[in-house]
């Protein structure tokens, strides 16, 4: 990957995982209950089950681009229309952005468990699976070698996600007051709505 597809790429994945998400929220959820240090065990599995989805999704677009080139085109196409929707939805959102648990596993506050729920938060949420299918695949370089790309979005992803998680963990009730206020969180969603969108018309359109 270049230089100019990552500028394009960090900015757009931070504002989006700093958007209230299923994980943040339960972030913040767990620093104000059980404390910031045992967050992180909720941390650990969910940054194994980011990695494990972005992974899978690099991995399996590579193959159908080294095999399928047509095909990977118009999966390029439909990702980039992808995440103009997506971003669109951000725009409409009116303040709100996956602040529902529902389904989620009830908490728990043993390393084991804690390390569990972030992982199945993580792996389970078919919007994650959806919005990395779209988002990874066409910044993947096909004349560089697949493992060195991989390893460098990957580490790209997880510090920007862990840096979300530690922020909304520390943030506690302050942030629980500030950001998730209906103004707060409608001035991130369009500011991460506006890049995911431009994104998605340049992936559609390159």
């Amino acid at each position: 990957m270049t230089l100019p597809p990552l500028s394009i790429f960090v900015p757009t994945f931070f504002l989006v995982s700093l958007t209230p998400g299923m994980c943040m929220t339960l972030s913040l959820t767990l620093g104000m209950t059980i404390g910031v240090r045992r967050t992180f065990w909720m941390m650990y599995g969910e940054l194994v089950g980011v990695g494990l989805v972005a992974g899978a999704s690099v991995i399996g677009a590579a193959a159908i681009m080294l095999n399928y080139p047509a095909i990977f085109i118009l999966l390029k196409i439909i990702g980039g229309l992808y995440l103009g929707w997506l971003g669109l939805q951000l725009w409409l959102s009116r303040g709100k952005l996956a602040l529902d648990l529902d389904g989620a596993p009830g908490l728990e506050d043993s390393p084991r468990q804690l390390a569990l729920q972030g992982f199945v938060t993580a792996v389970a949420n078919p919007k994650g699976w959806a919005f990395f299918i779209a988002l990874l695949p066409p910044f993947i370089d096909q004349q560089r070698p697949l493992v060195p790309q991989l390893v460098l979005l990957l580490g790209i992803i997880l510090t920007i996600e862990f840096t979300s998680l530690v922020l909304y963990a520390s943030g506690g009730r302050t942030l629980g007051r500030n950001l998730l206020k209906s103004g707060n969180v409608r001035f991130v969603n369009r500011v991460a709505g506006t890049l995911m969108a431009g994104v998605g018309f340049w992936l559609a359109l390159g």
